[in-house]
């Protein structure tokens, strides 16, 4: 793992905790309301997941999280990140952060959910995408691109 990828990593892990706890709570509660442990409209997944976070003030919060785990590679920003696009999306599968900086793009993914589009969940097929909650909670991965 570069470095940078593991600095940033390392900080959103140590320091972030009740963030990331959020996040996991917030994607529980979005399929608390689905009647199979699926779906196909990917705003099922999105709008609840947004509103939740946004609800909760985890949101905002994270452009508080990118900022420091930028600050933790020994890198700065250009600009001062906010919770909107560029920095901050709201995706299918959760929680997006993205920076700039020196060597390249700092990408930060908090997964909650899986998508299948045309491989498989429990031995079938799909034909449209499909969306579930991860089994096992949040999974936050740390790029440079």
């Amino acid at each position: 793992m570069v470095p940078v990828v593991r600095a940033a990593r390392r900080r959103i892990q140590r320091q972030h905790v009740v963030v990331c706890d959020g996040i996991d709570s917030c994607a529980d509660r979005v399929v608390a309301d689905w009647e199979t442990d699926r779906v196909t409209d990917r705003e099922a997944v999105v709008e609840p997941l947004r509103d939740c976070l946004e609800s909760s003030g985890i949101l905002t919060r994270l452009p508080l999280v990118l900022s420091d785990a930028v600050d933790a590679t020994g890198y700065e920003m250009a600009a001062t990140p906010v919770s909107a696009p560029p920095y901050v999306v709201v995706t299918s599968r959760g929680p997006v952060l993205r920076a700039t900086i020196d060597p390249g793009r700092l990408v930060i993914r908090f997964d909650a959910f899986e998508v299948c589009s045309g491989s498989e969940f429990d031995s079938r097929s799909c034909s449209e995408p499909e969306y579930r909650r991860l089994e096992n909670g949040l999974c936050l991965s740390v790029s440079l691109e």
